[in-house]
């Protein structure tokens, strides 16, 4: 039996992890923010457990493993509750619910943009620390943005989230219970995850254990089944973990958050250069390239009158010429109280034909939600100076 047709609302009522929607302007909150201090005394989420954890606890209520393989169908689903998973006995759906939250995260606020193309949640996890996630619905894809840290640790000016304090790392199924969330919204619109950048809040190399086990989940075909290949995974830099990325044989698209091709300007940029200057990073990076056969993303976030003239342009081609490379551009979101500024259109245009001139591949990626805070960090911001919403029953 499939899973039972669900509102198409964001909130859901009878969902424990969902909470009564609270509208501030603009803004929907959907739960006032706990204190970050919060210690929480609630059931392990269903995701935090392994294939065999959970076959053993079904085992110990006497019931057969084989109903781990119908759960995670369910999650991969989106299911909301224990309640909608029909093919599971009444009686286990209680131990369950007993047992185990459906998820560990707790939506906060949620912002659209793009005529509800764009779709940006911002998630308290255990603990209180809050990350973002962010759909985006394309012609032929959907692709979710997903964060690996509470906060990020390299601290990079023109970065939202470097703003504020690191929280900490996020586990494994705190990162594939927001493609779950994404899986469960996509569904009931009916569309499908069919991509996954880890492109959110955080460095994801500095929490490789947990990224690498999540991008595992995310591939199993027992759960969500996207395909590493669909699977783009950011850095700053950190070179020892790019270098150990190119023996895991995931296949994942490898982008560097590069931004400057001169190690002057990229310190100030990208302060990790300072350790990881950029011709041993680009070594690196085309280390993976061979390895895996997978082109390498450089993302160059465009700062008008930073990193945006010819003299960048002739630096980045002499960098990456003739290597498996792709430039992809990022016309800067502006963060209030950074001092970078986004380049025009008319400036954008320029400076990729300055790259195209010196024979890369590059593209301008598309400016998505800038209503909805989409530079990372910028919704948690937004939230915290937001934080007296008026409720609405």
């Amino acid at each position: 039996m499939g899973p039972p047709r669900r509102s198409r609302g964001r909130v859901r009522p009878g969902n424990p992890a969902y909470r009564p929607r609270l509208v501030s302007r603009s803004l929907q909150f959907v739960a006032e923010p706990a204190p970050t201090t919060r210690v929480t005394t609630e059931a392990p989420a269903i995701l935090s457990t392994s294939a065999k954890e959970l076959e053993a606890w079904l085992l110990s209520h006497k019931a057969p493993a084989y109903r781990r393989k119908q759960l995670w169908a369910w999650m991969a689903r989106g299911a909301a509750s224990f309640d909608e998973m029909r093919d599971i006995p009444k009686p286990l759906r209680s131990e369950l619910g007993g047992s185990f939250r459906i998820t560990s995260l707790r939506p906060i606020a949620v912002s659209q943009a793009d005529r509800g193309l764009t779709t940006k949640t911002l998630y308290e996890l255990d603990g209180g620390h809050s990350v973002e996630a962010v759909v985006m619905r394309y012609a032929d894809r959907s692709t979710l943005c997903i964060s690996s840290q509470a906060g990020c640790p390299i601290g990079c000016p023109f970065c939202a989230t470097g703003k504020f304090p690191f929280g900490r790392n996020l586990k494994a199924h705190e990162i594939v219970e927001q493609a779950v969330d994404a899986v469960r919204m996509l569904s009931a619109e009916g569309k499908r995850l069919s991509h996954v950048v880890f492109m959110g809040m955080g460095e994801p190399m500095a929490n490789y254990q947990a990224v690498i086990e999540s991008v595992r989940r995310l591939s199993d075909p027992e759960l969500l089944g996207i395909s590493p290949r669909r699977v783009v995974i950011s850095t700053s830099g950190l070179i020892p973990r790019i270098d150990q990325l190119g023996q895991e044989k995931l296949a994942v698209t490898l982008a560097i958050s590069l931004h400057a091709a001169r190690d002057e300007l990229r310190d100030v940029l990208v302060p990790i250069n300072r350790k990881y200057p950029v011709a041993d990073l680009v070594a690196s990076a085309q280390g993976y390239a061979e390895k895996t056969s997978r082109r390498v993303s450089y993302e160059w976030v465009l700062l008008a009158g930073v990193n945006d003239t010819e003299r960048d342009a002739k630096e980045l081609g002499t960098l990456l010429r003739g290597k498996r490379a792709h430039v992809n551009l990022i016309p800067f979101n502006p963060v209030e109280g950074t001092p970078y500024q986004a380049p025009d259109r008319a400036g954008v245009r320029r400076f990729r034909e300055l790259v195209e001139a010196q024979g890369l591949n590059v593209t301008v990626r598309d400016t998505r939600g800038r209503e909805a805070d989409a530079a990372c960090g910028q919704l948690h911001e937004r939230v915290m100076r937001e934080r007296s919403p008026v409720h609405v029953s």
